[in-house]
């Protein structure tokens, strides 16, 4: 007889627990009675009747994310594999026409997507799916919100994530990209060597200008000091002629001098005799004079024929 209450309690404790539940946030539950839709009900804790009532199913209203691979085909005759990720959601108050309209959503969503982007990515070529891949987003987006509003669920947004060409096609486009960019380095290789030749080549005229610019203030400095040793012989009583004969020589054994102090040079001084200093001091007194000779007879020629 004790064991009948016993059991009686423990029915009672069963039926209690078996006569509420709780539904999490974000989150619908559906309620039958008899099989047949009684009520959707939201967050919080909620009371059915055992035997009677059940929960037919729940549903999460949180944006959720499905990621659809396609392999397709473009203009231009390149196989292609595109990852589109569609995030979507339970409409609030069309939880109903969510749950039971339709059994796989995700197969529903899948095969909208397939159909747009097979619609879609055959009318561009390769390099206008890479650029226009937010208008095959919008595509897919616009097809899934017209198609899935009746079933209940809202597109959220659609995100092409990943475009990926067959293997060889991925390699000839990143030698023609390497192709370019060596070209671009070497038109910028070559625009620098060509700078540098003509620097090189202004800096080397500069230097040839100041450099013949040396050599004639050089010169010059020394007509002027052979022009100041003239005047100075001419003031002892030695003509111009002797001066620039002596000067001459004296530069010849200057000269001598020179190559003398220098212990590895290979010059050959001709002619190199003791007699050579005053031989070309007679050479140049004698072509001194049969120069002025020559000079005296051509102005007398010209004054004769003004003369005349």
């Amino acid at each position: 007889m004790p064991t009948i209450p016993f059991i009686i309690v423990i029915a009672i404790i069963l039926l209690l627990f078996a006569s509420y539940f709780i539904v999490k946030q974000q989150t619908a539950a559906i309620i039958e009675t008899f099989g047949r839709f009684t009520s959707i009900r939201q967050a919080g804790f909620h009371l059915k009747i055992p035997g009677i009532q059940r929960i037919a199913g729940r549903l999460s209203l949180k944006i959720q994310q499905l990621d659809v691979i396609i392999e397709t085909k473009t203009l231009d005759d390149v196989f292609v594999k595109l990852k589109v990720s569609v995030q979507y959601k339970v409409i609030y108050d069309k939880v109903y026409d969510a749950f039971y309209k339709l059994d796989y959503p995700h197969d529903q969503i899948t095969s909208y997507v397939f159909d747009v982007v097979r619609a879609e990515v055959p009318k561009m070529k390769l390099d206008d799916v890479f650029v226009k891949k937010d208008d095959i987003a919008i595509a897919v987006k616009s097809e899934l919100n017209d198609a899935m509003m009746d079933y209940g669920y809202d597109i959220i947004k659609t995100l092409v994530t990943d475009i990926d060409p067959d293997p060889q096609v991925k390699e000839a486009m990143n030698r023609i990209n390497a192709s370019e960019r060596e070209k671009v380095a070497a038109q910028y290789e070559g625009d620098a060597q060509r700078i540098l030749i003509v620097e090189r080549a202004k800096a080397e005229a500069e230097s040839k200008r100041l450099q013949g610019q040396g050599i004639a203030d050089q010169r010059r400095e020394i007509a002027r000091g052979l022009e100041e040793s003239v005047e100075v012989l001419n003031k002892v009583g030695i003509n111009s002629q002797e001066a620039s004969a002596l000067i001459v020589v004296t530069q010849h054994y200057d000269t001598l001098q020179s190559i003398g102090q220098q212990t590895n040079s290979n010059l050959i001084l001709m002619p190199n005799s003791p007699q050579a200093g005053s031989q070309m001091l007679n050479d140049m007194v004698a072509s001194f004079t049969a120069s002025n000779q020559i000079g005296e007879a051509i102005k007398n020629t010209k004054t004769k024929k003004l003369k005349e």
